[in-house]
């Protein structure tokens, strides 16, 4: 699962919750075919480990993309679906789909000036007043554009709000504040704060630049020395990216000073704007400024791989559809140590969702009768990097496109209790709830709201890449309930997230699972995707929902 800094969860969606789908009790149990049910009995917890072992071992380095220790775990993954019998659905028929991945930073040229309306240019510090964020698609830019102030930067008539309703942004850069109203549903907040949606809004209103502001009084700006990840295409385009928009030419942030600074030339008081937009009210102004910036990106290029495979279906027409189960093979690769240890094994993230799949795949294996659509097992790459790997194969997948009708997505499930209740993350904006629905209470498990709607994890993890292709999608995460009553397994994962997730300690030697919870999780979500590529109608989204509304004829 890719990382938020302490600071964005925080902001996000603070105090909204997820309403999603009631109790298992109440929903029609799945019918499951004798055959089918006996296979999935034999999902062995001792398999899962096994998987695991390999693929968080410290001999794979952390798996990160381009080395040889992801090599290893697309190898592993290769031969493994080999064994399965789980046919090649990659590239030039085999299991690979070849993903360049472009990693650009910001030269130490960069230079940003402001000059109010009638007064002098002033020459702002990089690093300290503002920072860029580095271009994939262009190696130097140039602009010089006024300023136009647009809120939050969200356009969403639906909900009733729009920051861009009352000012002309066609030719300005846009400067905006990050936060979503008050009363926003905690999965259109997700959307309404991501990077993409805020650079797509933009660009339909024809800006060509966006300027960050911070609202904390002490408030500067990131260091991007690191560099930003995005995917080229075969064309030498920008493929997918989560920082970068074709028509928006510059992207960065300004610290608190530079905020006010622009914002009370126009007569806002920012604490007041800043509350009375959180509360419902857009607010938006022309700014009596303008901006000259300059800056260039240096680019290094690698390949990395998604691995696909597939299960074909035995429908002479729905085979030619396709449930995608999805998980990413990558980590963080090697970093800061951490008690001695400088290996990130990701061994709950993501190792186990990959395990997971195998098993899903296992479990088909021994199926004689295989369901009539297709079922695809894809292990993405660049999760970790901006859901990289999976944004680029549901935009360019190795099977038409339209023809994928559900993603089950699986990101570290953090099985390290029994397994009673699970958090369908995104089922309740389609059908597929109810597949969710009938496979929980076949399996004996409650399905519960997201008890941590902060965390945004819905835009976080792979199967958003899916939904903004207009696929429906979910991922499947522990419930609270716990077997003595207190329902607190949240608070018990909480402890573990400090001490494991994106840490070296997150490994198989010394980490905490429930092997048991992990055989039940594989359960479920193969059966989940069974029942949808059973199921005679593909998914749909509900009348009116919000992310079909918007995505629902992408493809």
């Amino acid at each position: 699962m890719i990382k938020l800094k302490s600071m964005e969860i925080k902001s996000i969606a603070a105090g909204l919750c997820l309403a999603l789908v009631s109790t298992a009790a109440f929903a029609q149990t799945a019918d499951v075919p004798k055959p089918v049910a006996k296979a999935m009995k034999k999902v062995k917890p001792a398999d899962i480990r096994e998987h695991i072992a390999y693929l968080a071992d410290d001999k794979l380095l952390g798996r990160q993309p381009g080395t040889p220790g992801y090599q290893m775990a697309v190898d592993y993954v290769t031969d493994q679906f080999k064994k399965l019998n789980v046919l090649p659905a990659g590239e030039d028929n085999t299991y690979l789909q070849t993903v360049r991945l472009r990693t650009a930073t910001i030269n130490p040229n960069a230079t940003l000036q402001l000059t109010a309306n009638s007064g002098a240019p002033e020459n702002l510090v990089d690093g300290r007043d503002f920072a860029f964020y580095p271009n994939p698609g262009q190696e130097q830019v140039t602009l010089d554009a006024p300023l136009v102030f647009a809120g939050f930067g969200i356009s969403a008539p639906d909900m009733n709000y729009d920051d861009y309703a009352n000012i002309d942004a066609k030719g300005k850069v846009v400067v905006i504040l990050r936060g979503v109203p008050e009363g926003f549903p905690s999965t259109v907040s997700s959307y309404s704060m991501d990077m993409q949606t805020i650079l797509k809004t933009a660009a339909e209103h024809g800006a060509v630049g966006v300027l960050v502001g911070s609202a904390n009084p002490n408030g500067g700006v990131p260091n991007f020395s690191r560099g930003i990840s995005s995917v080229m295409g075969t064309d030498g385009k920008v493929a997918a990216s989560r920082s970068y928009h074709e028509d928006i030419k510059m992207l960065g942030m300004i610290n608190n000073n530079t905020l006010q600074k622009v914002l009370t030339g126009a007569g806002v008081d920012v604490p007041q704007t800043v509350a009375s937009i959180r509360s419902g009210h857009p607010a938006s102004a022309p700014l009596p400024f303008s901006v000259k910036g300059s800056y260039s990106s240096s680019y290094k290029d690698i390949e990395s791989y998604n691995v696909v495979g597939k299960i074909e279906g035995s429908d002479p027409v729905l085979k030619n559809e396709y449930v995608v189960h999805s998980a990413h093979l990558d980590h963080v690769g090697v970093g800061r140590p951490i008690d001695g240890d400088s290996i990130y094994n990701g061994a709950h993230d993501n190792a186990s969702g990959v395990a997971s799949l195998l098993e899903i795949a296992n479990i088909y294996s021994k199926v004689k009768n295989k369901p009539k659509r297709s079922i695809l097992i894809v292990m993405v790459t660049a999760e970790e990097m901006g859901l990289l790997g999976s944004a680029y194969f549901a935009k360019h997948p190795t099977v038409p496109a339209a023809q994928m009708v559900a993603d089950v997505n699986t990101d570290m499930p953090t099985l390290i209790a029994p397994l009673l209740a699970v958090v369908p993350l995104g089922a309740a904006h389609s059908s597929l709830e109810e597949e969710v629905k009938q496979a929980s209470n076949f399996l004996g498990l409650d399905v519960e709201e997201d008890p941590e709607p902060e965390q945004n994890r819905f835009v976080r993890s792979d199967q958003y890449s899916f939904v903004t292709q207009g696929v429906p999608a979910l991922h499947i995460k522990y419930g609270n309930k716990t077997a003595d009553g207190k329902n607190n397994l949240d608070q018990q994962v909480k402890v573990w997230r400090e001490k494991y997730y994106h840490k070296p300690q997150d490994s198989l030697e010394g980490g905490v699972f429930d092997f048991d919870a992990a055989k039940k999780y594989v359960q479920l979500n193969f059966l989940i995707g069974y029942l949808v590529a059973q199921d005679a109608e593909r998914p749909s989204w509900k009348p009116d929902d919000f992310f079909g509304t918007r995505f629902g004829n992408v493809q």
